[in-house]
């Protein structure tokens, strides 16, 4: 029998930035917002036809977000996605412990 030596890394919590994306902190949060929407699309027992009517986009667009394919959609477009699905959206400013702030989403 011969063996074969897997290596493992350890990723961050991160995969985008573990991608070498360079915009790896918008993407993710990009995708917890797309997955926000995907829950919620779920949880309404939406079709894709039927989210895309409520949403005011079209259903190809609906697919590409369930998907994680969302690179062509602004973060701010998502958020009103979000709004237009029954979630408040809280944006809360204050100093940061450390010299440069971050931008982080919080989920309830």
């Amino acid at each position: 029998m011969s063996s074969t030596a897997i290596t493992i890394e350890i990723g961050s919590s991160n995969v985008y930035a573990d991608l070498g994306h360079s915009d790896a902190t918008e993407m993710q949060r990009k995708s917890q917002l797309a997955g926000a929407i995907a829950r919620a699309i779920k949880a309404k027992r939406l079709t894709q036809d039927a989210a895309a009517v409520l949403l005011c986009i079209d259903q190809p667009k609906i697919s590409r977000i369930s998907q994680e394919q969302f690179w062509d959609v602004s973060e701010s477009k998502l958020m009103e996605l979000v709004t237009k699905l029954g979630h408040n959206i809280k944006i809360v400013i204050r100093p940061a412990k450390k010299r440069a702030g971050k931008v982080a989403l919080v989920f309830a």
